[in-house]
């Protein structure tokens, strides 16, 4: 009597971290940066819409609420590269603007 041999289950699959997503994020310009287009090297740079919700440049600092669509692995890359670049990032709190 021949016996069958038991298949293995298939190994799962791991999570695609690429769904849509939007984020809001309050970015910290030190004296130094902000001359520099960071917004459009982020836009070039990452495949994410950028959305600027609210502003305020002075001689001392910037201070930009931000708003990023796109791909969540993206946005992350997004994010780190800001952090590299010398800029402080933070996420926003509470919805700024709404319109």
């Amino acid at each position: 009597m021949a016996t069958k041999a038991k298949k293995k289950p298939a190994p799962a699959k791991k999570k695609v971290t690429n769904a849509q997503e939007k984020k809001r994020l309050w970015l910290m310009y030190p004296p130094q940066k902000i001359t520099r287009p960071i917004l459009w090297e982020l836009g070039k740079k990452f495949d994410i819409i950028t959305n600027i919700r609210q502003a305020s440049v002075n001689d001392e600092i910037g201070i930009v609420c931000l708003e990023l669509d796109g791909k969540s692995s993206e946005i992350a890359s997004a994010i780190t590269w800001l952090t590299k670049s010398g800029i402080n990032v933070e996420p926003v709190e509470i919805n700024v603007i709404e319109s």
